[in-house]
């Protein structure tokens, strides 16, 4: 079997729906199972109602709780127009009640808990996939029923161990060839049966999640674009399609920025040696990337990325000169405040870290200044160069000085593995590296290839 699972814009409306319809027809003879994320825009209504009950406003919440089940209602009046399948009907009646009043109960206390917002959040993959499985005439599954996870409201979890026993009970007897299932990305829920959600972009992650649990041949990803690109095409035009990436090439330019895949998309697929496979919606026979464990090309550049805004923090003490211990205690601070850190360098007496803009820096910057001068920049991006034999083909880096000769460099990071370059630069000369690196590094004769 395979999993297909199909993002926001592909089942933005009734007409991108009949697109991802006859993409499953097609697949009909591989069994698959379709996980579905929530209608574009939907998640993003939900959190807003959600917000507005909390500060109060009822009747805004309610009115924008009303917009939404609206316009659910025509996608499905659209897609069958003989009228709604009665089970179909109650279904959307029933999440409409439920919706009202979870919205009633923050408005009641001001109160949204992390546990009210994922219980809010989770209609709108319940919609999408209610109104797709009644135009398919397929098994709908309530994905709640199959991925356990721990009680991490908003950022949950999986338990893998559970969600294959779960997933052998509750879905392997309903796939077979000629028949499919869909059920729902982004959400689970504790053995206690309440609601939990994996994070934002997490409906890859819950397509990867299945695809191990079930063992698929193949776990497709179909978004808006044709696979993965060699750079943002927003920002660079002429960023070409990639065939094949490693999964640790993917893993990088998913850290590093790459909107396509969900970082932890990738983990479930390595560990079961499923493939997974990018496709777009607009154009299912055009390009598409593949990304497998072990992808060997010969290229030395695959792709760039950025990541953007993030904060600089350098942290100087005379007392890291020939003192043991000094970046045990460093990282300690961080641990204790829960701060990630992407890049780091070091030089004699100070360290350079890299984290995300909104980070809570005051307290942090507090304890680290009990032992150390803390310096901040703000408003930088972290741009990504990433290839299989990057580390280990000479003048890569010479190319990149070159490329960015009129742009100035704040911090390198380079060797914690062979494939990834990573430069800090002013935000304001992110675009601009990109387009510089990509015309040097891709474009030129002598560039990578994808």
């Amino acid at each position: 079997m395979i999993v297909m699972k199909f993002g926001g814009s592909s089942v933005a409306d009734a007409a991108c729906m009949r697109e991802v319809a006859a993409l499953v027809a097609e697949a009909l003879p591989e069994a698959p199972l379709v996980v579905l994320s929530a209608t574009a825009r939907t998640t993003d209504t939900l959190f807003e109602a959600a917000r507005t009950a909390e500060r109060g406003d009822l009747d805004a919440a309610l009115s924008l709780h009303r917009s939404l089940l609206q316009r659910h209602r025509g996608i499905a009046q659209d897609l069958m127009p003989a009228g709604l399948p009665e089970q179909l009907d109650d279904a959307l009646t029933d999440l409409s009640g439920e919706l009202e009043l979870l919205l009633r109960g923050v408005a009641l206390l001001h109160e949204l808990s992390a546990r009210s917002m994922d219980a809010i959040a989770s209609v709108g993959e319940r919609l999408s996939t209610r109104i797709l499985a009644a135009h398919l005439g397929a098994a709908w599954v309530d994905a709640r029923t199959v991925v356990r996870t721990d009680d991490r409201h908003g950022s949950a979890q999986p338990q893998p161990g559970e969600l294959r026993e779960l997933a052998a009970t509750h879905l392997a007897p309903l796939l077979a060839p000629g028949r499919t299932v869909v059920t729902q990305g982004y959400i689970g829920a504790t053995a206690g049966g309440l609601t939990t959600t994996l994070g934002r972009g997490g409906s890859d992650f819950s397509a990867a999640l299945f695809g191990a649990a079930l063992g698929a041949s193949d776990i497709q990803i179909w978004t808006d674009v044709e696979g993965v690109l060699t750079c943002d095409p927003r920002i660079v035009p002429g960023a070409q399609p990639i065939a094949e990436l490693s999964f640790q090439e993917a893993a990088e330019l998913a850290a590093f920025g790459a909107k396509v895949l969900h970082p932890a998309t990738i983990q479930p697929a390595v560990e079961a040696g499923i493939p997974v496979t990018v496709r777009s919606t607009r154009r299912p026979r055009g390009h598409f990337t593949t990304i497998t464990a072990e992808v060997v090309t010969g290229r030395d550049i695959t792709a760039l990325a950025q990541r953007s805004p993030i904060t600089v923090l350098t942290v100087t003490s005379a007392s890291m000169l020939n003192q043991s211990g000094f970046l045990a205690s460093l990282f300690q601070v961080f641990s204790r405040h829960r701060i990630s850190v992407d890049l780091i360098a070091t030089a004699e007496v100070s360290v350079s870290l890299t984290v995300d803009a909104d980070a809570p820096l005051d307290a942090l910057v507090e304890d680290l200044e009990a032992f150390a001068k803390v310096g901040i920049a703000r408003d930088r991006a972290i741009i990504a160069i990433v290839g299989e034999r990057l580390k280990l083909t000479p003048g890569v880096t010479g190319r990149c000085f070159g490329a960015l000769r009129e742009i100035n460099i704040e911090m390198i990071s380079m060797g914690a593995n062979e494939i990834n370059l990573s430069f800090v630069v002013k935000q304001e000369d992110a675009k601009p590296a990109l387009r510089a690196l990509h015309a040097a590094l891709i474009e030129a004769p002598e560039g990578g290839r994808p």
